[in-house]
């Protein structure tokens, strides 16, 4: 082999290199840029929802005015939620809001994530509302923590017009004011038996 033939060789050897490490780093550029798109469009996708849509952080009270959950519940029910909360302020008990008011993004995401859950619509709505017939999303609902807290409330939410509404959601309360005088309406087994869910 002459002496050109060798540098002929050794040129296409490293033009082969090349563009074999030219291939490999657009590779490897695509890759990256793609999961950094990925990476970005879930996280946002996930934090489209947050304290401005209802989204409680830890150890809120229904005297926290700064959170868009309390502040935008229904005025007669908050005040009503005050009341008894100094009440049972005095027997040691402190009222957590849970959830309260949602903006109706937030229920659809809830009610969304229920139906992966629990496998169907229909068991779904056991649990979360649709954003048209949520009271939450109206303002006139909220929930309540801890235990102490409901059963507090259990005991003596009537007189201040605060009743639960369902079974299997001993948190969830909502505001009836003829139950100061006559006491809280029977609860409905789930919201799947209350008509206004029908709509």
């Amino acid at each position: 082999m002459s002496y050109r033939e060798s540098a002929r060789t050794a040129a296409r050897r490293t033009r082969s290199t090349i563009l074999a490490a030219l291939v490999a780093l657009s590779a490897a550029l695509v890759g990256f840029v793609g999961y950094q798109s990925l990476a970005a469009s879930s996280s946002s996708a996930t934090s489209l929802i947050g304290e401005a849509d209802g989204v409680v952080p830890d150890g809120v009270t229904v005297f926290d005015d700064q959170f868009p959950a309390v502040a935008n519940l229904d005025p007669r029910l908050l005040r009503a939620l005050r009341q008894a909360a100094t009440d049972a302020a005095g027997d040691g008990v402190e009222f957590l809001v849970t959830s309260g008011w949602r903006s109706r993004a937030y229920q659809e995401q809830l009610l969304d994530q229920a139906i992966s859950e629990y496998g169907s619509e229909e068991e779904a709505a056991r649990w979360v509302a649709t954003p048209k017939t949520s009271a939450h999303v109206s303002g006139d609902a909220v929930d309540i923590g801890p235990s102490d807290a409901t059963a507090w409330l259990s005991e003596h939410g009537a007189v201040y017009g605060l009743c639960q509404i369902y079974g299997n959601e001993p948190w969830h309360y909502e505001l009836r004011p003829a139950a100061i005088d006559h006491g809280c309406p029977a609860r409905y087994a789930d919201p799947t038996q209350d008509p206004r869910m029908q709509q």
